[in-house]
């Protein structure tokens, strides 16, 4: 991978609009919007049955928003740890409990910092939450083969 470059994922749902799922530069990784779209385009936590009924679940959403994010944290050779800021955009603030209990079981206060805001609507109708984030990869350690922290200077 380029120091400074974007990085799309095969097998991810395409980015809809002429960017990539992350930029990386130097040893940042910059996450765009992600939501729960499925590569086919299908939306995880959004069911319509057979009347027209839709039933939109912000806890499925966020849980399949973190697992797309850590899938294109891992193509640029990150994890969820290596997470530094969030930015989450809620359709609705109602559902912030709900996401935010979701995130609990990922992240605790050593986590990476977040903002969350209400915004008034995202790219398609089903999507009640999106986030997009900044990572730092870690730098081999020719030493010992592990990963460590690049750190400033």
């Amino acid at each position: 991978m380029s120091a400074t470059g974007g990085v799309t994922v095969a097998g991810k749902a395409t980015p809809r609009g002429r960017f990539p799922h992350a930029k990386v530069s130097g040893d940042l990784v910059f996450v765009s919007g992600t939501s729960s779209r499925r590569p086919d385009n299908s939306i995880a936590g959004a069911e319509v049955d057979e009347f027209g009924t839709t039933r939109l679940d912000v806890a499925v959403q966020t849980r399949a928003v973190l697992e797309n994010i850590r899938e294109v944290l891992a193509a640029c050779g990150c994890t969820l740890d290596d997470l530094l800021q969030a930015t989450t955009y809620l359709v609705d603030m109602n559902d912030f409990g709900a996401y935010n209990a979701v995130w609990a079981e990922t992240f605790d206060e050593t986590g990476p910092a977040r903002t969350t805001v209400a915004v008034h609507a995202l790219p398609h109708p089903h999507l009640r939450i999106e986030i997009q984030a900044i990572a730092r990869r870690r730098e081999p350690n020719s030493t010992t083969g592990t990963t460590a922290l690049k750190e400033e200077s």
